[in-house]
């Protein structure tokens, strides 16, 4: 079946917000995260979070069943899209697994075993010790493409947000500001990471180390990219 329309993500993030303002607890903010994939991200079907702790991979979150089972396999294999996106720091996108020769081991159990034909994992900080990856998935051969990992790095900017402030108890009221704030940091990863072929991660890094070292905040840094950029792109066109 083809993927879903996707929903609108103005409000899907809103929601994503609420659901953040209003949880008692870190596991229902990660499947919140999973859910807005699904709604958001082009390709996506089902979608996991992972999270790295003291070395321990475990599955934070998932959308549904399909999701948890894909995840499992990773784990007990040890390899696939997640495994290496938190070890390389770098995206990974296997659009057509029937196609694919790069785990042959995992996706060989993966098309036996679920309707899963493509996957895409990107990374997702969570603090200096931890390391998440967001997991997407989809039904249909050559879904995922530019535009999904587009998204997904805008999900993965607010999922950080979340995640973070999960991790260290965070008071609501920071992590609301936060997260109305992080789509402009979401977009402002996207232009450094096409402007000097660098992962999310180390985009996002270059976004922190500079809002460290200048005093200015990270919303402040991003929205300084997004504005030379535009700056750039009206010069050349001029």
């Amino acid at each position: 079946m083809p993927s879903r329309l996707r929903a609108d993500s103005a409000r899907v993030f809103r929601s994503l917000a609420d659901v953040v303002r209003h949880s008692e607890n870190s596991q229902e903010v990660y499947a919140a995260i999973c859910v807005a994939a699904t709604l958001t991200v082009p390709g996506c079907d089902h979608a996991s979070l992972m999270i790295c702790r003291d070395g321990t991979r475990r599955t934070a979150a998932v959308s549904d069943d399909v999701a948890r089972h894909v995840d499992r396999l990773e784990l007990d294999l040890g390899i696939g899209p997640c495994v290496e996106t938190m070890e390389s720091r770098s995206a990974h996108i296997e659009t057509d697994l029937a196609a694919a020769s790069r785990w042959p081991a995992l996706t060989s159990r993966v098309i036996a075993e679920t309707p899963v034909r493509g996957a895409m994992s990107i990374r997702v900080p969570v603090d200096r010790a931890n390391i998440g990856a967001l997991n997407v998935f989809s039904d249909v051969p050559d879904a995922l493409g530019s535009e999904s990992l587009q998204q997904a790095v805008v999900l993965g900017a607010f999922a950080t947000v979340a995640t973070t402030a999960a991790a260290h108890s965070a008071d609501v009221a920071t992590l609301r500001r936060g997260l109305t704030s992080n789509r402009s940091i979401g977009q402002a990863i996207g232009i450094l990471m096409a402007l000097n072929d660098i992962s999310d991660a180390d985009a996002f890094d270059i976004l922190r180390k500079t809002s460290q070292t200048s005093n200015v905040k990270l919303v402040d840094v991003a929205a300084s990219v997004i504005r030379a950029r535009g700056q750039h792109v009206t010069g050349k066109s001029a």
